[in-house]
């Protein structure tokens, strides 16, 4: 195995392991915390978050496993010895996990920007996008994990 697959393979593993993190401390702690305020300052708070994770730090991370997720299957499918199965499956679901936040959480977040905070029914939107953000959030989060652990498995 060469010095770039290694690399590649760290660097994917990286990104989707810090993903993972991050949607699991936001299902373990802030949607919970979210979810003992009232409705109004819930919304305002994740309509902020929203706007800051859209920065180069999180970007960075996100796009960057992404883009070395794509490159381990490149150099996977087209090398003459490949390191198997394992590192091609979990770059895929490192590939999983973005496209979930993209077909998914990405929709509900800008549904939710618009949400006035002194609308009417603000409460069962808001538990609404909690109830659908969470679930998706928690399906991207376990194969962000999973695919941190095939990638560095895949090491060995």
């Amino acid at each position: 195995m060469s010095a770039v697959e290694v690399a590649l393979t760290i660097a994917a593993a990286l990104g989707a392991g810090l993903t993972g993190g991050v949607y699991l401390a936001f299902s373990f702690l802030v949607l919970p915390a979210f979810r003992t305020l009232p409705a109004a300052p819930a919304v305002s708070a994740m309509q902020r978050i929203n706007v800051s994770a859209v920065r180069a730090p999180f970007m960075t991370v996100f796009f960057g496993g992404a883009a070395a997720s794509v490159a381990v299957i490149v150099v996977q499918l087209t090398s003459d010895v490949p390191a198997g199965p394992t590192r091609i499956l979990g770059a895929v679901l490192a590939l999983a996990a973005v496209v979930i936040t993209v077909v998914r959480n990405v929709p509900l977040n800008n549904a939710l920007v618009s949400v006035d905070a002194n609308s009417p029914g603000l409460t069962a939107a808001w538990q609404s996008f909690d109830r659908s953000w969470s679930r998706a959030n928690y399906a991207r989060a376990a194969v962000s994990v999973a695919a941190a652990v095939a990638l560095i498995f895949s090491l060995t």
